[in-house]
Order: structure tokens, then C-alpha cells, then sequence
């Protein structure tokens, strides 16, 4: 059974122990650690009677480790490896920062420009974590979040606005080969068109009725649907303002509609935001919102 931490010895003691019994020398470890041979000594004796156990015998020449003292040394002594190494390994990876971001913000958004942050900002580790859900930024250990949410934020989180929602159709120009742009309402109804989880294009055609056509569960798997030439999707504008400007889509009529909630850069208030945190932040504002 595992001890509650706060019945763990102090941690002073624990040093004190483990350099004495590598070193078996009061004052040898004392050197180590950079104190006097009394503190050791003092911190060794109420570490013996926190435990209710001897962990050395005091000769006249030195120290020797009783068999319970000795078995103990081998498990401090792994347990100060582990912490320096742990240690160690956290001080030699470049700074972390984690962003949470939805799929289609990944795919569409963060991913093309990633070689871009890196050269900008190339001591940082972006980690993605592309999802949904909303972010938990203390549980799940995230830094900044985009979503697509309303005001007013709670007093705990700085908040920044991306982009707001305008929904345009587009399409492949395979699909639209020989038709006439932009296209009027009525001749949309007539082609195929593919839904995302959000579903907007009964709102966007007025429609009250069903409408028929494939259905994904993320905006990206629509847009990849219209770029096969599937049919036309509904997305912000945000999402295929580089596949409209490449041509690989096209806008298919001039109508469009502006929605809420908006996509917003979150992230939770903090009077010693990391340096790193702050810098990415900074660049998912300047380089995620519209150019």
C-alpha cells in the first residue's frame, strides 16, 4: 500500500541519508551538500526516528549501514536517479507548448502553416491535441485552445477573436464544368450536396424539408468530399480560403451568411504566462485569424 505523501519523511533527510550511505561519512556527505557535518548528522538522526529505525551504525572510523538502512539506500538512491533524470530530460526538451484545436482547424488551418510556426518560433514543441471537446486547461495540460464559442468568457480565461463564421458553398470546378457562375439559390438546389455535423444548409437555402446528400461527422471530411467532386459543401470561409485561392475549389454563388458563435483563441489568465506560451499565442492570432 502506497504511504500518503504527507507522511513521507522530509526531503531534506532523505539527502542527507542518501549521501551519507553512498558516502559513509557524515562530513564526507556534508561536503557533497554543501552544509555542515552537524546538519547531516541531525537531519540522518530525525530521519532514523521518523522511521523508528536504525540506518547506520556510528563507529570510530566512520559509518556502516545496518541491513534495514542498506536496502533502503538501494531505493533513495533509485528514487534521486529517476527525479534527476526526469530532471534532466525536462531542462533538454525545448519548451513545450499544447494547443487544443478542433479537426477541421488542424487540417485546414494549423497544419499547412506548422513549417512556418517552426521557423518562426523553432525552440518550441507544439503539441497538437485535436478534438472536439472542450479543454480542460488544468486536467488535460493545455496551454491555448481554439473554439468556436460566445462571449463573455468567464474572469478565468483571456480570449481573443479568430475569425467570425461566413459560410460559403463551394466546390470542385469538375463538378461545375460547363454551368454558368455564380450559380442562382434555386440551381443549387438542384446539385448534390454534402453535409458536415453542423448541418447549415437548411438555414443557408431557407429550406424547412430534409435534404438529401452524403453526411460526415467533421467539416474536413465534407470539404474532402467536395474537393473529390462529391458535391458542394457548406464551410467558413476560414476553412478554404487557400483551396479557393489555389483553384481547387470555387466558390459556387455569391450568397453567403455570416454565423455565430465565432472562433475564438483561448487560454486561461495567468500573471506568469511562459514566454513560449505568449509567442504562440502571438502567432495563432496573427497567423490563424484572416490575413
Amino acid at each position: 500500500m502506497t504511504q500518503p505523501r504527507r507522511k513521507l519523511p522530509p526531503l531534506n533527510a532523505l539527502r542527507a541519508f542518501e549521501a551519507s550511505g553512498r558516502r559513509l561519512s557524515f562530513r564526507a556527505a556534508a561536503d557533497e551538500l554543501g552544509v555542515t557535518q552537524g546538519a547531516v548528522a541531525q537531519q540522518v538522526r530525525a530521519l532514523e526516528e521518523h522511521l523508528g529505525i536504525a540506518l547506520f551504525q556510528r563507529l570510530s572510523r566512520g559509518l556502516a549501514l545496518t541491513s534495514q538502512g542498506a536496502a533502503y539506500l538501494v531505493d533513495v538512491t533509485r528514487a534521486f536517479d529517476t527525479l534527476a533524470e526526469s530532471t534532466g530530460q525536462l531542462l533538454a526538451r525545448p519548451d513545450r507548448v499544447t494547443i487544443s484545436v478542433t479537426p477541421t482547424v488542424a487540417a485546414k488551418l494549423l497544419i499547412p502553416r506548422l513549417a512556418e510556426l517552426h521557423a518562426a518560433l523553432p525552440d518550441v514543441e507544439l503539441r497538437t491535441v485535436a478534438t472536439e471537446a472542450l479543454s480542460d486547461f488544468d486536467h488535460d495540460q493545455v496551454d491555448i485552445a481554439v473554439r468556436m464559442t460566445r462571449t463573455p468568457f468567464p474572469a478565468d480565461l483571456e480570449a481573443r477573436l479568430l475569425f467570425r463564421q461566413e459560410l460559403v458553398a463551394v466546390a470542385s470546378p469538375h463538378l461545375l464544368s460547363g454551368m454558368t457562375l455564380p450559380l442562382g439559390i434555386e440551381q443549387l438546389r438542384t446539385l448534390a450536396l454534402v453535409h458536415d455535423a453542423h448541418d447549415h444548409w437548411p438555414r443557408f437555402l431557407s429550406s424547412g424539408g430534409k435534404l438529401s446528400g452524403a453526411v460526415f461527422n467533421q467539416t474536413t471530411l465534407a470539404l474532402d468530399a467536395a474537393l473529390a467532386g462529391q458535391g458542394v459543401a457548406l464551410a467558413c470561409r476560414a476553412f478554404v480560403a487557400a483551396d479557393l485561392e489555389a483553384g481547387r475549389l470555387v466558390q459556387v454563388t455569391d450568397t453567403t451568411a455570416i454565423i455565430e458563435p465565432d472562433y475564438f483563441l483561448v487560454r486561461k489568465r495567468s500573471s506568469s504566462q511562459r514566454k513560449a506560451v505568449n509567442a504562440v499565442w502571438d502567432w495563432c492570432a496573427k497567423r490563424l485569424g484572416p490575413a
